[in-house]
């Protein structure tokens, strides 16, 4: 594997970028980091965008073991250059050893996971309505139906994830393995870490027979590099994993497009937690512990994140909030994954804080210098919750906002106001869910993911995982970025109405050649 040159990855090479120069930042002493990149040119970003376009057509017409292949290699080279990756990822975004590896071995699991779903088939939903030129008062045509992929995608990278999130992360993987090629538009905090991934895609894809153009990676600290190129035309789709301005921002500018495409952003939330009466009263400082323990996690840097919880009034509550209050004074601070990232929590907390009835409860102790973050912990009245949107939004980082409302009817009045959530939580014994059933109602509306007696952090990568909601927490609610279904993304259906046995793909065939699940005559079968 080649060292860090400071370059993008074009055409299956090294290309030093054309526009302004940055490096990468170490959160902790905020010295910069060799090597120096630059933003890519306009014309770079055409380039990459040109490659996408002509690996297009026969990408897709690969073979689907081939794209399983090259998925399995991208992991195999990931786990095969070691240290190098994990010491720059470590360097660049002050996450822990053992998190980047477990990052790293997500990521690893993600492709496989996709390789896997390749190799089986069924997901090309393929549907096939014989003909019955006998019917009557008119014939019936042959029509048989699946998915393609859409052609050439741009995938945004994540601050908070350099790996499962960003250049070889869900979006890309789900993309390539529908047979998509991918343009990733690297995030600036963590260059280096992108550039050593872009080299496995790379030799990966030369390993395999991938057409070079099937991925490419630039480099942009200025937004007007994103903006640029997600308006190409060659481009088809969007995958992003940050803020709610860096996604409406995109969505807004590919809705305007001459022709638009759509934009899948998961922008996060603030994820909500209700705690029920009976759960409150009989484990009230074991859920403190639990949510306060989530709401920490990696500096409090997840988009699951538990950032508001509510209960209802009475003893059980104060004794709760007091054990949130414990959880927080006495949690240390820790270093952001990047400046910016620490300086907007600042100004998320500074905001919190300046709003009527919200109350500081707790504050960690300083942690020196750095890209740090205290934990946090407000409280807010019902009433605030209510009349305040700022409350009911995320806070990026270390910090939870703590509700008691009067009565059942202010609780469920607040789960009505919610925007959009990637999860909302639910604490409650049987008898809590029985009488609750109504809340439950409601969170389905407002969520991705509705979760019982648990915490929203820790996401599993599978079939069944729903990880995107209604706005704000994502741009398009009925789409995952995590687990198997994150393909459907990348795909449109075609019909096929009449069309000769020869000219269509295996998985329409007579006799289903790849074995796979279909619906032939209204029968789901393997027939």
């Amino acid at each position: 594997m080649s060292a860090l040159a400071g370059e993008c990855r074009i055409g299956g090479r090294g290309v030093p970028g054309g526009g302004e120069a940055f490096q990468a930042i170490d959160p902790r002493s905020g010295a910069p980091l060799a090597p120096v990149y630059r933003d890519a040119s306009g014309a770079q970003l055409a380039d990459a965008c040109a490659h996408a376009a002509a690996a297009a057509e026969p990408y897709a017409a690969m073979a689907a073991a081939q794209r399983a292949r090259f998925l399995r290699a991208i992991g195999e080279r990931l786990l095969a250059i070691g240290e190098p990756l994990v010491a720059r990822v470590m360097a660049e975004t002050a996450l822990p050893r053992p998190r980047v590896e477990g990052e790293r071995a997500r990521t690893i699991g993600q492709l496989q996971l996709f390789a896997a779903l390749l190799d089986e088939g069924s997901w090309v939903d393929a549907r096939i309505d014989t003909a019955q030129p006998a019917r009557q008062p008119q014939p019936k045509p042959d029509l048989r139906r699946m998915l393609f992929p859409l052609g050439p995608v741009a995938v945004f990278g994540a601050s908070n994830f350099p790996l499962a999130y960003s250049v070889a992360g869900g979006d890309t993987a789900s993309a390539l393995a529908a047979g998509c090629p991918v343009v990733v538009k690297a995030h600036p905090a963590h260059p280096g870490s992108s550039e050593l991934v872009a080299q496995v895609i790379d030799a990966a894809a030369e390993q395999c027979g991938v057409p070079a153009g099937a991925f490419a990676l630039v480099h942009g600290r200025v937004h007007a590099v994103g903006a640029q190129l997600v308006q190409h035309p060659a481009l088809t789709a969007v995958g992003f994993t940050g803020s709610p301005q860096g996604g409406r921002a995109l969505f807004d500018l590919c809705a305007l497009r001459p022709t638009p495409i759509p934009v899948f952003a998961e922008m996060g939330s603030a994820n909500p937690v209700f705690v029920l009466p009976e759960a409150l009263a009989q484990r009230g400082a074991a859920v403190a512990a639990a949510l306060a323990a989530s709401s920490m996690l990696a500096v409090g840097q997840m988009c699951t994140s538990p950032g508001i919880a509510l209960c209802l009034d009475g003893a059980p509550a104060a004794l709760f909030v007091a054990a949130l209050q414990a959880q927080f004074a006495g949690a240390p601070a820790g270093t952001m994954v990047h400046p910016s990232i620490a300086d907007g929590h600042a100004r998320a907390v500074a905001e919190v804080r300046g709003l009527a009835g919200v109350q500081p409860l707790a504050q960690g102790p300083d942690g020196g210098t750095g890209a740090v973050a205290r934990p946090q912990l407000f409280e807010a009245s019902a009433a605030a919750l209510l009349q305040q949107p700022r409350l009911r939004h995320e806070i990026f980082g270390p910090a939870m906002l703590a509700v008691r409302c009067r009565h059942r009817e202010e609780l469920l009045a607040i789960a009505r106001a919610l925007d959009g959530h990637l999860t909302a939580t639910v604490h409650g014994t049987a008898a809590d869910l029985r009488a609750f059933a109504d809340l439950l109602a409601i969170l389905r509306q407002k969520a991705g993911r509705l979760i019982c007696n648990g915490v929203p952090t820790g996401v599993e990568v599978c079939a069944a995982m729903q990880h995107g909601g209604p706005y704000p927490a994502s741009t398009d609610a009925r789409s995952t970025s995590v687990g198997t279904a994150a393909i459907l993304r990348w795909v449109r259906p075609v019909c096929f109405q009449d069309v000769p046995q020869e000219l269509l793909p295996p998985e329409l065939h007579d006799g289903n050649p790849r074995g796979i699940w279909r619906i032939v005559d209204g029968a789901l079968g393997r027939h």
